[in-house]
């Protein structure tokens, strides 16, 4: 058993490195998941020697069980039905022929060329298939990535294990079998994924948000609380399914998205605070993993193992070019889906699923996965810095021709509609803010729509920015003719885009 003072150190550790690299991390693109396996290796055996997490760890099957948890869980609250309906084509495309033809592929080149059984080459391909939330979490709040490749991503890093799960699950059901399963196993099994596992989360779900309701009418809850309250539903749906012989990682994800229809406001809550805490979690994850265990990778380097990652690492974008052909984006886009399909955490632990449940051979599948994860974190990690650094899609418009380093405040005014001032949604915001700069003295008040067309059609040198958070701007319309500016990184963008001293900056926040 580990130091209990260790494991505290090193979650500690993991927070303030974390908060500290932040603003590097995003400004130099290194990719994060990098410094903390890096972290990993310093205070591994090979180096300190200060904690060693193989896969006996009672720490790493602890965390590693809640981190997949709050993947899947956030996955499920983070979900956008309405952004899937109004990109089911993209959606339907990225997770069908996509997902499920990469998984095959990469099962077949594991049956090939590494000798695999049909079970654990399922298990692998399926791992494989699986996309890395954090290490897509930096590219997709690259400003210069293409909106249609930032949506289909984060579309597939939000649904994929979904997909994937069942197979790992149904091949370990195969694997642990000391006979053929019959017609009614294969139905307890249906009964158990389909029915049982996201039958239990979505009760928790229910049962939770009604619960909430009405505490919140008699005493009220406070906000901060709310998202605390959203993890335990999610720890509460995992034991519920599982004390019932089911999946809790189905269970999970079904309490994260039953939440996401019912209680929208609960969600936001949680996307500030859960997702935040799900992240420390991964990280802290692949630090244990950076001590020991993705390193024994390495030892199986061969010919066989070296062809296995090489077709791995390509398989995606063979699987995903042709399937990506009806979606009405560039050949450029479908590019850069198919590239950027990162494999790291929960690759990692869709195989573990397998090492905690004995699985002959499945140690070996831990190894060669933890491989492949080591080539795409350098490959996919690094890439972006060269692949979409040139890819402009945020336009100056027509009065931001200035030289000036001004940056617009991100103020925010509560009624204005975070879907965007597109006149075809049906509701326009009621007011912006507006930032004038007259002799350098900044001066900060709001307008209506009108007041703000009024102006263009004067004459006067205005220009529109749009401030809105990356939540708010993910999920709305692209504003026509306006400047996007990150509140997070308002002078760096005013800079970019050579927002002009002597024009009125209207801010349209969310």
């Amino acid at each position: 058993m580990e130091s209990f003072l260790a494991v505290l150190a090193l979650i500690g550790a993991v927070i303030v490195v974390s908060a500290l690299l932040s603003g590097w991390v995003d400004r130099t693109g290194v990719p994060q998941v990098a410094v903390f396996l890096a972290m990993g290796f310093l205070i591994g055996p090979g180096v300190l020697g200060l904690l060693d997490a193989s896969v006996e760890s009672d720490v790493l099957r602890v965390v590693a069980t809640l981190s997949l948890v709050l993947v899947l869980f956030t996955d499920g609250v983070s979900l956008d039905l309405s952004e899937i309906r109004g990109h089911k084509l993209l959606a339907g495309l990225v997770l069908g022929p996509g997902t499920l033809l990469s998984a095959v592929l990469i099962a077949g080149a594991a049956w090939y060329l590494l000798g695999l059984s049909a079970p654990l080459s399922a298990i692998l391909g399926a791992a494989l298939a699986s996309t890395d939330p954090v290490l897509l979490r930096g590219l997709l709040r690259r400003p210069a990535l293409h909106n249609s490749v930032r949506q289909a991503l984060r579309l597939e890093s939000g649904l994929n294990d979904v997909v994937l799960l069942p197979i790992v699950l149904v091949a370990m059901a195969i694997l642990t079998s000391t006979e053929p399963l019959t017609g009614g196993e294969w139905g307890r099994l249906a009964l158990s994924m389909l029915v049982l596992s996201p039958g239990a989360g979505v009760a928790v779900g229910l049962i939770g948000v009604k619960v909430l309701e009405q505490v919140r009418k008699r005493s009220g809850v406070r906000r901060d609380y709310e998202s605390i309250y959203s993890i335990g539903l999610a720890f509460t749906a995992y034991a519920a399914a599982e004390s019932l012989h089911g999946s809790g990682f189905i269970a999970a994800f079904a309490a994260g998205l039953t939440i996401s229809v019912i209680d929208v406001e609960l969600c936001d809550c949680f996307l500030e605070y859960g997702e935040t805490t799900a992240e420390m979690a991964l990280l802290f994850t692949f630090v244990l993993f950076g001590t020991s265990i993705i390193w024994g990778g390495l030892a199986v380097i061969g010919p066989a193992t070296i062809s296995f990652t090489i077709a791995a690492l390509l398989l995606r974008p063979i699987a995903f070019l042709p399937a990506l052909i009806p979606a009405p984006i560039s050949w450029r886009s479908r590019a850069l889906i198919a590239w950027f399909g990162p494999r790291g955490l929960s690759s990692l632990l869709l195989v573990l699923l397998a090492v905690f449940s004995n699985i002959d051979g499945s140690e070996y599948l831990l190894q060669v996965c933890c491989l492949v994860v080591l080539v795409s974190v350098v490959l996919h990690g690094f890439s972006p810095m060269v692949l979409i650094r040139g890819e402009v899609t945020d336009k100056p418009s027509a009065f931001a021709q200035g030289a000036s380093t001004f940056a617009p405040s991100a103020s925010v005014d509560k009624s204005a509609d975070k879907k965007g001032l597109s006149p075809q949604q049906g509701a326009r915001p009621k007011t912006l803010a507006v930032r004038e700069v007259l002799h350098d003295r900044p001066r900060a008040h709001t307008i209506t729509i009108d007041d703000f067309v009024a102006m263009k059609e004067s004459g006067a040198p205005v220009v529109l920015v749009d401030s809105r958070t990356e939540r708010a701007f993910d999920d709305g319309d692209p504003i026509p003719d306006s400047v996007r500016v990150r509140p997070d990184h308002a002078v760096a963008d005013a800079v970019r885009h050579e927002l002009p001293s002597a024009a009125t900056l209207v801010v349209f926040c969310a």
